[in-house]
Parts: structure tokens; C-alpha cells; sequence
């Protein structure tokens, strides 16, 4: 099964929403964005979660110290890396932070091209497979870590997106919606989908019918991307 991340979430109607709608995971940004949420406000939600559904934090350059701190007051169970954060950085976050935390290190390909040499580098470093549950690639845009709403490239990067999967679960981001994550599914074959803004009915609220269809769609398409996805899986982490 497709591991699917609803993320921005700002209130418990939304979250609860998701919920229901069939999600394995939510996303809170406490990052510079439309969506940004306060730990106090992330708590309040988390807490009328079930303890099964992931409680993700989405970070941008933020000091370990600070991550910790908020993974404690809001609840989370994950934490997601948005910014220039390397290996080191994840690292020290698994070795203070308690219980084990679920670690993605998000990479932006909104230039594909330009963005191969950075992506691979993250990659190969020595032990990244040890410490981050998973990469997340995302569009981005001029000025933004995420939350662009547009895909990248996805044919240009489908090269190299087989060889990182290879290595580590992927997740896509950026720019999905109910009538495209079928045809992403199908190009990429992932461990995960997140989708912010397309299943929105304006930015930092969602859309009940819109999430609904998302995981429908996902679900849809995953009698085709299953078996080749066992293929080459990675262990889940």
C-alpha cells in the first residue's frame, strides 16, 4: 500500500477529515508558509488523533534543539527536513530524540538538471540510508523550500529517481491532485505520496470531496504500480 501524507494541516475538522478519507499520515508546518502552525495548535489536533495515524513535522533550517523541542509540545511522531539540514544533522535528531522518530529529507527538483548533483549528494553520504526513512522530492519554486503546488519535471526526472530508489523509499510531492497522482504513481512507482494545495479549498483548508478522491485515485492505480514497486522495495522504516 501506498503511503499517503496529507499535509498543512491547521485544524482538527481538517484532520479529522483526512482521517476518515483513509490517510496514513499528517503533515504540520512550522516553517515560514501560508500553512504554519504553531506547536500549542499542532498539539491540540495530534491529541484528537488515533495513536496509529503519523503526526509529521515539517521543518526548514531550524536548530536541532528547536525540532526537538517542538516534535515534544506538538505530539509528533515523524519530523520531515525542508532545508539544508545534511546527515549529521538528522542524526543528531535520532540520537535525542525520544521515542525513534520517522526522518525524511525533503529535495527540491524544481530545476531537475541543476538540482541531480545536490539530490545525489544527499544520497551517497556515508550512513544517510541509516538515518533518513526516506527521501521527498518536491517542486519547490523561486523563494520556496515547498508548497509550490506544480510538479516538477517528472519525465526528466525518472532516471534518476530509479537509482535513489535503489537506495531509499521515495516519496513524491509537489503539485498532485486526484487526476494526476494516478500518472505519477505509474511513472515513479513510490513508497509515498504527499499532496498539500491539491486537495485545498484554499490554503490551509482542505477540501473534504478533493481528499476523498486523492486517496481513491491512489488506491485506483496501485492494482498496476504494486508488483513493480515489491520488485525493488526498500525496507520500511
Amino acid at each position: 500500500m501506498t503511503w499517503i501524507k496529507i499535509c498543512g494541516t491547521t485544524n482538527v475538522e481538517d484532520a479529522l477529515a483526512s482521517v476518515e478519507a483513509g490517510a496514513d499520515a499528517l503533515g504540520f508546518v512550522f516553517a515560514p508558509s501560508p500553512r504554519r502552525i504553531s506547536p500549542r495548535d499542532a498539539a491540540r489536533i495530534t491529541a484528537a488523533l488515533p495513536a496509529a495515524m503519523e503526526k509529521i513535522g515539517v521543518f526548514v533550517n531550524q536548530t536541532v534543539e528547536l525540532v526537538l523541542d517542538t516534535v515534544e509540545k506538538a505530539g509528533l511522531t515523524g519530523v520531515q527536513l525542508h532545508g539544508d539540514e545534511d546527515r549529521s544533522f538528522g542524526q543528531r535528531l535520532l540520537q535525542e530524540a525520544r521515542p525513534k522518530l520517522r526522518l525524511l529529507k525533503a529535495v527540491s527538483l524544481r530545476e531537475v538538471g541543476e538540482a541531480k548533483g545536490k539530490t545525489f549528494a544527499v544520497a551517497a553520504a556515508e550512513g544517510a540510508a541509516a538515518v533518513f526513512s526516506g527521501l521527498l522530492l518536491d517542486s519547490g519554486a523561486k523563494g520556496k523550500r515547498g508548497g509550490a503546488g506544480l510538479p516538477f519535471d517528472w519525465q526528466e526526472a525518472a532516471p534518476m529517481t530509479r537509482l535513489l530508489a535503489k537506495k531509499f523509499p521515495l516519496v513524491i510531492a509537489g503539485g498532485l491532485n486526484p487526476e494526476n497522482v494516478g500518472k505519477a504513481l505509474q511513472i515513479f512507482h513510490p513508497w509515498g505520496v504527499d499532496v498539500v494545495s491539491g486537495v485545498e479549498q484554499a490554503p490551509g483548508k482542505k477540501d473534504p470531496a478533493k481528499l476523498r478522491a486523492f486517496i481513491a485515485a491512489v488506491h485506483g492505480a496501485e492494482s498496476v504500480t504494486v508488483p513493480l514497486r515489491q520488485e525493488n522495495a526498500v525496507t520500511r522504516k
